[in-house]
């Protein structure tokens, strides 16, 4: 078997995975299965990339140890990512909420990762896999595959950037678990995040919804935000919807707001007033929209003039639509969850080098470490941040 040595091995060409290469000096080589580096990456943002968020600090990020992820982030932070994209003449643009997209395309964002790398020295081998992983006289060897011959790298320092489980189609597979276990770091508990909610029957009587979406609240466990709702099919999706996932666990019930700020119920009773020959369904189109407002009042008995109903009836449908309650079956799991919660122990890492505190030389960065961001490129900002730290604290070992 031909062998290969190199100063670090980075099992990965996700965001984490280049961006640790372009940093980490020395020889470096990334190995990754798929046919592109970046595939995550190209689909994201509707195929622009929300690549970093202006609003990124600790408390947009879950963990079972929320400190974890203040000292990557600190160091290297979303404005030092938004320089390299100025760098590198990318055009940008902010939405909603601090969002930063390209212009143009996500493979802008791949081209600048891989022009880096290619600036640092990295090799890049794709169509690769990745059999066994060994450590032994201070190295790591690890068998790769690639175009049907057996390599075996031989590296001073292995890096973890294989993601987690989220979206199989794309190759996802939970190998960096597998490794993990292997060199004895423990695993929090996995799970789809920032994934739409499934209600089998329960609200089969709002399929005629699907593709209606609203401005509204999602609260889960606490946890509040005040975004678009979908509803889809299967359910309900939209970005209120699929950050209130991140907080959910099965059994739980969830709370949307249909009008976040406007207490419909004594809203109702003041129109009631001025036009109570009216439908109230008629009257709920200044908040929600046609179809909505029609729908809602059938799940309550049926629609009726204003003028017609007590205050405390209005009351009762206000509080119905600012405090709808719902149980979700369950979420579509990780075939389109958009990351995976939990992962790595934190514990088991140095928050600094992001290096094994057991296990010298092995790195873990990216979704596959216990720290989930919000939805909004908040968990790429995690990617380039971890990426970031290990690449130069293997950079500084290797002087």
């Amino acid at each position: 078997m031909k062998e290969t040595r190199v100063d670090t091995l980075i099992l990965g060409a996700g965001a984490a995975g280049m961006m640790c290469a372009a940093h980490s000096g020395g020889r470096t080589l990334v190995v990754d299965h798929a046919k592109a580096p970046g595939e995550k990456i190209r689909i994201s943002g509707g195929g622009r990339c929300n690549f970093t968020n202006l609003h990124t600090a600790p408390d947009r990020f879950l963990s079972r140890n929320p400190h974890f992820a203040k000292s990557a982030l600190s160091r290297y932070t979303q404005w030092d990512f938004l320089d390299l994209v100025q760098r590198h003449g990318i055009p940008w643009h902010e939405k909603t909420l601090g969002q930063l997209f390209c212009d143009d395309s996500a493979r802008d964002i791949i081209d600048m990762l891989t022009d880096e790398m290619a600036k640092a020295g990295a090799e890049l081998w794709l169509r690769t896999d990745i059999g066994e992983i060994a450590h032994r006289d201070g190295a790591f060897h690890v068998t790769l595959t690639r175009e049907g011959r057996e390599t075996q790298a031989v590296a001073r320092n292995l890096v973890v950037a294989t993601g987690g489980k989220s979206i199989p189609k794309m190759g996802a597979t939970g190998r960096a678990y597998a490794i993990a276990e292997q060199f004895g770091l423990a695993l929090t508990e996995t799970r789809p995040a920032l994934v739409p909610f499934t209600f089998g029957d329960s609200l089969a009587d709002l399929k005629a919804l699907s593709g209606l979406s609203v401005m509204g609240r999602a609260t889960a466990n606490g946890t509040v935000f005040d975004e678009a709702i979908l509803f889809t099919h299967r359910g309900l999706s939209g970005p209120a919807i699929l950050q209130a996932s991140s907080y959910w666990r099965e059994g739980d019930e969830i709370t949307l707001d249909l009008a976040p700020g406007t207490d419909l119920g004594q809203w109702l009773s003041h129109e009631k007033k001025e036009r109570g020959r009216r439908q109230i369904a008629t009257v709920l189109e200044a908040h929600l929209p046609a179809r909505l407002a029609t729908e809602m009042m059938a799940r309550m008995g049926g629609d009726a003039r204003l003028a017609d109903q007590s205050d405390k009836r209005l009351t009762e449908i206000g509080h119905a639509l600012n405090a709808w309650t719902l149980k979700p079956t369950a979420t579509e799991g990780y075939r389109t969850a958009e990351v995976t919660l939990g992962g790595i122990d934190t514990d088991a890492l140095s928050s600094r080098t992001m290096m094994a505190q057991t296990v010298p030389g092995l790195y873990v960065i990216g979704e596959a470490v216990d720290v989930t961001g919000w939805l909004g490129g908040y968990n790429f900002q995690w990617a380039w941040s971890s990426g970031w730290a290990a690449g130069t604290a293997i950079r500084e070992a290797l002087g």
